[in-house]
């Protein structure tokens, strides 16, 4: 559980780091548009942060961060979210710079940003299994 802890507080800290960067860094830049720098905050609080304090009280009760399943969706998560995430600040800082982007690089940030939403959704196929897993133990 203390891992648990620990990557909570991880995500906690760089989802304050990123709202207080797109807060000051838009201010500074006097950019009043939508960008999805914003979206760097929110993603790792609840994505990060609040998910990770779920699985500690789950966990508390459950032996579900012993489960090989669970262990794999850790490893897939945890670099699918940070991925989308770099790319969410690359993104939104490209935005408030109002670079214009070749085509290619603004599909290769796109691309990027498409592989590492198929790695939390294969995460999140993973730990359904392992979850899946935990309650059939439960009903027998």
């Amino acid at each position: 559980m203390k891992k648990l802890l620990n990557l909570s507080l991880i995500y906690f800290i760089f989802a304050m780091i990123g709202g207080v960067f797109y807060r000051e860094f838009t201010k500074y830049m006097g950019f009043t548009g939508r960008t999805t720098l914003s979206l760097v905050h929110v993603h790792l609080l609840v994505l990060g942060t609040l998910l990770f304090m779920i699985f500690i009280l789950f966990c508390r009760n459950t032996d579900l961060q012993n489960n090989r399943k669970f262990k794999l969706f850790l490893v897939l998560y945890n670099i699918g979210l940070p991925l989308m995430v770099i790319m969410l600040f690359v993104r939104g800082v490209i935005q408030v710079l109002e670079f214009q982007l070749s085509k290619g690089a603004n599909a290769a940030i796109s691309g990027i940003a498409g592989i590492a939403h198929i790695i939390i959704t294969v995460a999140l196929v993973i730990l359904f299994l392992a979850l899946k897993s935990i309650i059939t133990k439960w009903e027998n």
